[in-house]
């Protein structure tokens, strides 16, 4: 009979485990939406044309094989291209702002120099 309760004791540790990690995705996920939301109904904080200078916060491939720096401006996206191979995540990079992407909440810019 112990090992009965044993046994019902883990099923039950594990189905708390997958409620909280539920409630915690459930959270970051509306957390995100709202940030979004906001994002949709605000004006860019840059122009076209402008040159800014923000930290790299990470790169991604763009489908052409083309590295993309990613940055942010007042919490704004700015996906810079053109950036060459010595520059890594962490440095602060100045780029021209070339394009608003869909719903004008990130932009595309092209490298212009290295702080």
């Amino acid at each position: 009979m112990d090992e009965i309760w044993f046994i019902a004791g883990g099923v039950g540790l594990v189905l708390a485990i997958v409620v909280v990690l539920w409630l915690a995705r459930s959270a970051d996920t509306a957390a995100s939406k709202r940030a979004h939301d906001a994002a949709q109904g605000r004006e860019p904080p840059v122009e076209l044309g402008e040159v800014y200078e923000f930290g790299v916060v990470e790169f991604t491939d763009h489908h052409s094989g083309e590295r993309i720096a990613v940055g942010k401006v007042e919490g704004f996206v700015l996906f810079a291209e053109d950036v060459p191979a010595d520059v890594s995540e962490g440095d602060v990079i100045r780029a021209r702002v070339l394009s608003f992407n869909e719903g004008r909440t990130s932009a595309d810019a092209t490298f212009v120099g290295k702080n």
